[in-house]
């Protein structure tokens, strides 16, 4: 189905845009609905050349080695775009594209979108912006595994999380708004389910973990240091 004014209001980089610029998109849009744990795309599709973006809910980017380990590359939340490749690469899907939860993925046809960011250069802007973004994420992650030790990987990703997801206040410390099982942190950091287990059980006094992944920064500055 053809995306709303509202819906095109809430991705990151139509925000701002007048009304009419808006209507003149809705005819070279589509959304479409995916439940939890449906493929959105896989890794090696030949991709339309659309702008992707996800309109509601969440999605899981992951890469899968020759050696058949995989692992998750980003979460990505409403707002958010995704598959670069399919406006400025060789349109070809780098990574599989999951739905974490139900959720809704709303696409712009290229030509359209090329349009709409000659009236409107920032469009682009902010694209870039947030691919740069990206790119530093990347490069940090990659610099993290060659040279850091596994437990400050896994600290620097519950960092991310509670900055990128944000906190609740308890009485025992911060509580991630967003769940993190074992298995999501050992995927994302580069390290086995079970070192996981081990090197969260170390850190005992300064995040508590309970059943469903439910993290609580106890002590912020502990798990800086």
């Amino acid at each position: 189905m053809q995306a709303s004014l509202e819906q095109l209001s809430q991705i990151i980089v139509f925000a701002g845009l007048e009304t009419a610029d808006k209507v003149n998109l809705q005819p070279h849009t589509q959304v479409q609905r995916y439940r939890k744990g449906e493929i959105i795309l896989h890794e090696g599709d030949v991709l339309p050349a659309k702008l992707y973006a996800v309109v509601n809910g969440a999605i899981q980017v992951t890469k899968t080695a020759m050696t058949g380990k995989e692992t998750i590359l980003r979460a990505l939340a409403s707002g958010e775009i995704f598959a670069a490749p399919a406006l400025l690469g060789n349109g070809i899907s780098p990574a599989t594209v999951t739905a974490e939860s139900d959720c809704e993925i709303l696409t712009v046809e290229r030509d359209a979108l090329l349009k709409a960011i000659e009236q409107n250069p920032e469009i682009a802007l902010r694209m870039l912006m947030v691919f740069n973004s990206r790119i530093q994420q990347l490069h940090e992650t990659v610099h993290g595994l060659v040279s850091e030790r596994a437990i400050v990987r896994l600290a620097r990703l519950i960092q991310y999380f509670a900055a990128e997801s944000g906190t609740e206040s308890t009485s025992e410390g911060e509580c991630l708004k967003v769940k993190l099982s074992y298995y999501r942190m050992a995927r994302s950091s580069g390290i086995t389910y079970e070192e996981c287990v081990r090197l969260i059980k170390s850190l005992k006094s300064v995040i508590a973990y309970s059943r469903g992944g439910n993290i609580t920064i106890l002590d912020a500055n502990k798990l800086d240091a």
